[in-house]
């Protein structure tokens, strides 16, 4: 699939945070000069504040450095897709020992992240929805593990606004997955929430509204 997204920038420092970020997320990219001609196909691009004059194209971003990169690619992907925000994100968590995340947006999925600790994936879940604009937020946590599965509830419910709603997904159907990819685990863990990301659950009654 050719690239959508188009860093433009002569800036290492700029660049290696960008390209990082991107490639944490497995996206696809362009590395172009400022000044370089931009190719059709690119539907955003990236630059600094000091090079934005240099690149002719309808959308660019600004990266500042001591901005985190995450935000700027989240502003891009929603760029790529032709939006402001996203009608509806959700959260798929794949609770156990390790903490499978998957953020997705209008059925896209956005980043996957593997998280070692319960208060990772708490602030990473917190994180992911404060950058991702959204009319409905969902956070979906599969039922395989129940004893994490009951730590990550109460402490999202602690955690979480009261407008974002809590779920919890059947996990059967996904174990396919671990014979599949079993000498990777985070990917397996990445792939299952993704799954348990795209099930409807039960709603878990929040406690701030009652």
């Amino acid at each position: 699939m050719k690239a959508k997204i188009a860093l433009a920038t002569v800036s290492g420092r700029a660049y290696y945070k960008l390209v990082k970020e991107l490639k944490r997320r497995d996206l696809s990219f362009l590395s172009l000069k400022p000044w370089d001609p931009i190719p059709l196909n690119i539907k955003v691009v990236v630059t600094t504040k000091e090079e934005c004059h240099l690149v002719t194209h309808p959308n660019i971003l600004i990266f500042e450095y001591e901005s985190n990169p995450a935000s700027v690619i989240e502003e891009a992907l929603l760029g790529v897709h032709g939006k402001r925000s996203y009608e509806k994100v959700v959260v798929g968590v794949d609770p156990g020992e390790t903490y499978g995340v998957a953020v997705l947006g209008d059925d896209d999925v956005l980043e996957t992240l593997d998280c070692s600790s319960l208060k990772e994936t708490v602030n990473v879940i917190l994180n992911g929805l404060k950058r991702v604009p959204a009319t409905v937020s969902i956070v979906r946590i599969g039922d395989g593990a129940p004893t994490h599965t009951k730590g990550l509830l109460h402490s999202l419910d602690d955690a979480l606004p009261e407008e974002i709603v809590i779920e919890v997904v059947s996990e059967a159907g996904t174990s396919h997955f671990t014979n599949e990819t079993a000498h990777r685990r985070g990917l397996r863990d990445a792939l299952s929430a993704i799954e348990i990301a795209g099930r409807k659950g039960q709603i878990i009654r929040r406690r701030k509204t009652q």
